[in-house]
């Protein structure tokens, strides 16, 4: 394909297009690959863990890891642009059928090199293209259009990627110069971005795709499981490296493209509030430095380059995860640190909430970051160091003060320990069970609040959104199914009910056991979790009994769901507890007065119009290639945006009067990257060391729900069992 493009190329192109191959990304300069005997006894341990002790290991037949192939070339190839159609076809018939046997019996991982080989030729071959087509005119005048999401395309014929790619490299051009780039300075851009895609292919080593391939294997069972190499486990996991130190954030990679997967609570991440779940990051630079692209750039280099000595910053440029344009970009400047655990712990409010005839009512919140523990940190003061106990200590302040109801916020909580979600759930109800556990083998363990004392006995609502997932959902879900409390959020929390382990490949095999050379490690899930209703938490989440319009559920691949061979959601026997959901006539009426707000009041207006514009813009799969066209839309998403921060500040206003408890030190000052124009500041936050964000609608109505609750139990026909809504029987301790 591209030999028969030369001929037609300018004599000097075709020459520095020769020096260029030849100069390091000639194939008989590539490194030489084959499965040696210590990684051929660690796939074949790995595929017999998985097949012995992975909980899905009934689930996947021996066939269907054939499926290997085309989600190897996927790893590589996300978006389905460099490899052919008659790659893929070639590839599953040579190797499809032989995987299992060939992993499982023979350790022999040697598809994957050859794979990867083609991928190489691909790339260096594409990249020659490029270059050539940057020395030409390029015409952003035509009415063409391009789809950047074709994570569900095939994959092209070798005759229609040059005519896909012709429309790729133009949307890139388009990129930088919405960014206030020149053509030229976008050409620049656009090549060092090829360029260094080439230097980092060239990085790659067998253990590299060692670790994606066997990854792809571990991952037929479920998408939380994967096989780390042994320089991977050897830095405790990639994956898991930032919580401690660096900016706290864990990072992953998607399509070659660093993601933020999670953010850390107490890191500088997390301080900033600069950087969300699902950010894209595109390039890193050292302060006083240019800024590294990191496309397609080993998840390693990348942490090396984001992590540093402590008190140093770092800039990253991030497309945001809630972006309505694939062009838009942003620079997070974050001070390194070591994850603070004062900042990460719970902390609460008192709120002044006015009712129907204006009387403020004290209304307390409490927001728990993670379910935390002594370990967190080192340090052994367990009574300062578990969220159980901080939350009890801020109950217990609350309290004093005269508060009427309470919001536990587990918004963007991502879990932690489970015994601290069961001793946390056990604050707000009588003893009994919280959770059930089983195993791979079917195996039931219920785990108990074995503590007869409530903390806090009254009305109590727990909001949520798509990011609470984990021990935040057995909470969420305990109390749900206690009828203890209403919880309030997105459609749905996130889904992630699996508890996964990790085993060093030494401790597998006795021959990887006597060899002097390291091993890598396996990551396999082994539990699931059950509420004590029965009902999983896994895949379907927490259905809340109030849900509230919300943009994160529009912003693609943040729950269970939404991940490749999810383990299913399915029901166990109940376990034995005393307690029974909301009152159907309850829940009806808390929703339904919800919804009149939702229908009346400007900040739901103001938020449902947000959404829809966001939801409008996601729609738009097909993506312009005519400069003016572009330029016009990014001008009205920028008045947009103007006039939506306008309303934000004029609806902050009205946010209820507060009181802040800090069990710790309050938040840091944030270190803000400078603004270079006006559309920077409109990413801007306002709040700077606040407590709580202005404008918070969802906390907002969580707390007029409670407020409800508070107004309807002064009405003794809509009590429950012998008691007010939303609180815990009468002569329960600690009211």
């Amino acid at each position: 394909m591209i030999r028969a493009l030369w001929a037609s190329w300018p004599r000097q192109v075709v020459i520095f297009l020769a020096v260029l191959l030849t100069a390091g990304h000639s194939a008989t300069d590539r490194k030489a690959f084959s499965t040696s005997t210590s990684l051929a006894n660690e796939a074949m341990t790995l595929v017999k863990l998985l097949e012995q002790a992975h909980y899905n290991h009934e689930g996947v037949r021996r066939e269907d890891f054939a499926a290997v192939i085309p989600d190897y070339m996927k790893a590589f190839d996300g978006q389905r642009l460099f490899f052919f159609d008659t790659d893929r076809t070639r590839f599953v018939e040579q190797y499809g059928n032989r995987v299992y046997y060939s992993t499982a019996f023979l350790g022999n991982i040697d598809a994957a090199y050859r794979i990867f080989e083609v991928y190489q030729t691909r790339v260096e071959d594409r990249v020659a293209w490029i270059l050539a087509q940057l020395e030409q005119e390029i015409d952003l005048g035509t009415n063409e259009v391009y789809q950047p999401e074709r994570s569900k395309a095939e994959w092209p014929s070798a005759e229609a990627s040059d005519i896909l790619w012709l429309r790729r490299l133009k949307f890139e051009l388009l990129g930088e110069i919405l960014n206030k780039k020149t053509i030229a300075e976008a050409k620049t851009a656009v090549t060092k971005r090829y360029e260094r895609m080439l230097k980092n292919l060239g990085e790659l080593e067998s253990s590299d795709l060692a670790e994606v391939y066997l990854s792809t294997i571990a991952q037929l069972f479920d998408p939380h499981s994967t096989y780390f190499s042994a320089d991977t486990y050897e830095d405790f996991g990639i994956q898991m490296k930032l919580q401690l130190v660096g900016i706290g954030a864990l990072l992953g990679l998607e399509d070659d493209t660093c993601m933020v997967k999670e953010i850390i609570p107490g890191g500088p991440a997390d301080l900033s509030r600069e950087l969300k779940p699902n950010d894209k990051i595109i390039a890193v630079a050292q302060t006083g430095a240019e800024p590294i692209e990191v496309l397609g750039m080993k998840l390693r280099k990348i942490v090396e380059l984001i992590r540093g000595q402590k008190g140093t910053a770092v800039r990253l440029l991030v497309q945001p995860a809630d972006a309505t344009d694939a062009s838009a970009r942003r620079e997070v400047v974050l001070t390194r640190d070591v994850v603070k655990l004062n900042s990460a712990r719970a902390r609460a409010a008192l709120f002044q909430v006015p009712d129907a005839e204006e009387k403020l009512h004290p209304i307390g919140v409490i927001t728990l970051p993670a379910f935390y523990g002594p370990a967190d940190d080192g340090d052994t003061d367990a009574e300062k160091t578990t969220a159980s106990r901080d939350v009890a200590q801020l109950i217990a302040g609350l309290k004093e003060v005269g508060v009427e109801g309470l919001v536990l916020d587990l918004r963007y909580n991502g879990g932690g320990y489970l015994t601290e979600g069961i001793d946390l759930a056990g604050l707000f109800i009588p003893q009994g069970p919280v959770v059930q556990v089983r195993n791979f083998t079917g195996e039931l363990q219920v785990d108990h609040d074995t503590n007869p004392e409530i903390a806090y006995a009254g009305p109590l609502a727990v909001l949520v959104n798509r990011f609470s997932a984990s021990a935040s959902e057995i909470v969420a879900g305990a109390l749900q199914n206690y009828g203890r409390a209403v919880v309030i959020g997105d459609t749905s929390t996130h889904g992630k009910g699996t508890v996964q382990q990790v085993v060093e490949m030494k401790q597998l095999s006795r021959a990887l056991a006597l060899s002097p050379q390291k091993t890598g490690a396996a990551k396999f899930t082994i539990q699931k979790y059950y509420l004590p209703s029965g009902a999983s938490t896994q895949l379907k989440g927490v259905v809340p009994d109030v849900v509230l319009p919300s943009i994160e559920e529009f912003i693609p691949n943040i729950g269970e769901g939404d991940l490749p061979r999810a383990l299913v959601w399915d029901q166990i026997k109940t376990s034995s507890f005393e307690g029974q959901p909301l009152d159907a006539n309850l829940r009806t009426t808390l929703a339904a007065t919800s919804s009149r707000r939702q229908a009346n009041l400007e900040e739901f207006v103001y938020l449902k119009r947000n959404i829809d514009w966001f939801k409008a813009r996601q729609e738009q799969k097909e993506i312009s290639l005519n400069l003016e066209t572009r330029t016009k839309q990014r001008a009205e998403d920028t008045e947009f945006r103007k006039a939506m921060k306008l309303e934000k500040e004029r609806i902050a206003k009205s946010d209820y009067a507060f009181k802040p408890f800090y069990l710790g030190p309050p938040p840091v000052p944030r270190i803000k990257a400078p603004k270079k124009n006006d559309e920077d500041d409109l990413d801007a936050t306002d709040e700077e060391n606040e407590t709580y964000v202005k404008a918070d609608i969802h906390l907002r109505e969580a707390l007029r729900i409670v407020n409800d609750a508070i107004h309807l139990g002064q009405d003794r026909s809509s009590w429950v069992s012998g008691h007010p809504p939303l609180t815990a029987a009468t002569g329960a301790t600690g009211g």
